[in-house]
């Protein structure tokens, strides 16, 4: 599948995000044709966690302070326990993550990324998936949680856990072209 030129996806991360599932993703956008930024709270460099250890560390194309969501087509928000943790709790992240789904544009959570959801207040009525021991949160926050490996609800995919990547990155991957080209049938 190849993208426009012009589709741009915002990838939200902080030290200690789950490195595969950025990378993963982000590759295969890429290969679409797709321009991608990774964005932090950090403004020069963020550290990726590989399941048991730390990770690679990745440059910052946008430092958060500075980003827009209205620059951007479209949100992956990779998991990571540390990660959704520290972007769960700053303020500028949940208001980056609420004005994608207030402009009704695609976003992608997987694992513990879904977590930053719940404190942006826009889960509520949203079928979902995430890692097991979000599900609780998900719940009491007003989704309805699902033990699939995919979930979509409107402008919302939500995956597991890296075991269900394949099949997340096949579904952002679709749906990101899908939103950007009706975009532009509508313009």
């Amino acid at each position: 599948m190849q993208y426009p030129s012009n589709l741009k996806v915002a990838i939200l991360v902080a030290d200690g995000f789950e490195q595969v599932e950025m990378t993963c993703p982000r590759k295969l956008l890429y290969e679409a044709g797709a321009s991608t930024h990774i964005i932090s709270i950090n403004e020069d460099w963020v550290k990726g966690w590989n399941r048991v250890d730390w990770g690679e560390t990745y440059k910052v194309d946008v430092p958060l302070i500075m980003a827009r969501a209205e620059y951007y087509d479209a949100l992956l928000l990779p998991g990571g326990v540390m990660s959704a943790d520290i972007l769960r709790s700053n303020a500028k992240a949940r208001e980056f993550v609420y004005n994608f789904f207030n402009a009704q544009k695609p976003v992608a959570a997987i694992c513990h990324g879904a977590q930053i959801l719940i404190d942006a207040e826009v889960v509520a009525g949203r079928k979902m998936t995430s890692v097991n021991s979000i599900r609780m949160d998900l719940v009491n926050a007003g989704a309805t949680w699902i033990d699939k490996p995919l979930v979509k609800s409107g402008c919302l995919i939500t995956s597991r856990n890296v075991d269900d990547l394949p099949i997340f990155t096949e579904a952002v991957v679709k749906e990101f072209s899908r939103q950007h080209q009706q975009k532009f049938l509508y313009q």
